[in-house]
């Protein structure tokens, strides 16, 4: 947990700490350029092939969806590791200060959408022009995805992967338990309009809810997804935090607290290093959870062979996009061309398309989101929901609110300083609020 109630002329001292620590848990390029594979300039070889690394958080579905085997395959002389970190924030952290060194960089990173503002605007000339890779254009990504990747100068520094049209995935037997019902159609029509419907089903449940089982995973999960909802969010159209004043993050944060307040919370730590949220799943311990397109690829991970048929998804409150990444090239890594190529071949809309259909990443290509594989996709897991259309249809009729440099690191302050401070610690939801305002002056200087 951050506690920043140091003085300016720290800051740059705490950060470089800070990055550090989190090298320390990382597998992100954090070892010096001279341990990645052999290759003093960091490069890495095997046997006679070029190792190019890929950096990500989360879950992307490359591996899973047997795309680097593909890859490797067909160029027998490139072998394709991956670099993987289940917070978002931390491998940010550690990536901005080796994009800083120049040094300890994969040859691919990946970048959250929350953190693509920060890049473009501050760090833009750290990573390659992908705008002027041979075979990429602008037209193969829905509008925005590329737009919010591209410098105010017309720089792309990153190729878009996914988007995150928001659902709401549910557990249909704890449902049943609570006297609900269980028909998709029937859940989305719960709540459909507002997240305070989504509140009173809750409480609904609670009032009957099989023991040990909560709601939600989390009041972090619902703040992320009610904010997702909302037209203006963390930054005006100029980059400028607006956090305190918007009307985005006031209904989220109220409704996040409600939930707290209320019961319905399993208090859990979305992406937790100690894994107690990924057991949550197995164990039962929460009924819904905010489910963007690619949260479907980490149920059926955490979840596991007991929760398929179990799940299924139904339309949120209100649509939402939360999240979508891009893969950018840094300057310094030793293979640029060889990496941009393989950005540019796992960004395509062919790979979009299978990822989605092994993964439940949702395509940000136009092509992608158009396919067959797309628009016909079912899955069996979630008791075969058509969660093609569903995603799909979410996803164009969505339009993203504004991005600023800052609003990653807004949202990870408010989720883990603020409400994760309440439902863990019993802090007043005021105090609470006041520490995150403090914290992001800290951070931000906003």
């Amino acid at each position: 947990m951050r506690t920043t109630s140091s003085p300016r002329s720290r800051r740059t001292l705490l950060a470089a700490v800070a990055g550090l620590t989190a090298c320390a848990a990382l597998a992100t390029g954090c070892g010096s350029s001279g341990d990645k594979g052999g290759d003093p300039k960091g490069g890495g070889s095997s046997g006679g092939a070029m190792t190019l690394r890929i950096g990500t958080f989360g879950q992307f579905g490359y591996a899973e969806a047997g795309l680097y085997d593909e890859y490797m395959k067909a160029h027998p002389n490139i072998k394709i590791v991956q670099d993987n970190n289940t917070d978002a924030q931390k491998y940010w952290d550690a990536l901005k200060l080796h994009l800083a060194s120049g040094s300890g960089v994969d040859d691919i990173q990946a970048i959250e959408v929350g953190y693509i503002a920060e890049a473009t605007s501050k760090l833009y000339d750290k990573f390659t022009d992908l705008s002027k890779a041979p075979g990429v254009s602008p037209s193969t990504w829905v509008d925005y995805k590329w737009k919010q990747a591209t410098t105010s100068g017309g720089q792309t520094i990153g190729l878009g992967t996914d988007v995150g049209p928001m659902a709401v995935c549910y557990r249909k037997d704890l449902f049943a338990k609570a006297g609900l019902p269980t028909d998709r159609e029937a859940v989305g029509k719960l709540w459909a309009g507002s997240w305070e419907k989504y509140l009173a089903v809750g409480r609904q449940f609670q009032a009957k809810a099989p023991a040990g089982s909560k709601f939600v995973d989390s009041s972090g999960g619902v703040f992320n997804a009610v904010v997702s909802s909302q037209p203006q969010q963390y930054s005006d159209g100029q980059g400028n935090l607006v956090y305190k004043d918007s009307p985005g993050v006031k209904l989220a944060w109220d409704t996040a607290v409600q939930t707290i307040k209320d019961g319905l919370s399993a208090r859990l730590q979305q992406f937790d290093e100690g894994g107690t949220w990924a057991a949550g799943f197995k164990n039962g311990k929460f009924a819904t959870i905010s489910c963007p397109s690619w949260m479907t690829g980490i149920i059926q991970t955490n979840a596991g062979d007991t929760g398929k048929g179990k799940w299924d998804i139904a339309a949120a409150p209100v649509p939402a996009n939360w999240g979508g990444s891009f893969l950018g090239v840094p300057k310094a890594g030793q293979h640029q061309e060889e990496a941009t190529k393989l950005a540019a071949w796992l960004t395509a809309p062919e790979q979009q398309a299978k990822i989605f259909a092994k993964f439940g990443n949702i395509p940000s290509t136009k092509a992608g989101l158009d396919s067959p594989e797309v628009q016909n996709a079912t899955q069996p897991y979630f008791g075969n929901a058509p969660t093609g259309k569903i995603y799909s249809e979410i996803a164009k009729s969505v339009t993203p609110a504004p991005v600023g440099p800052w609003d990653g690191q807004v949202k990870d302050i408010i989720t883990k300083n603020g409400l994760l401070d309440i439902e863990q610690h019993g802090t007043d939801p005021a105090k609470a609020w006041e520490n995150v305002v403090s914290n992001v002056k800290e951070k931000t200087d906003s």
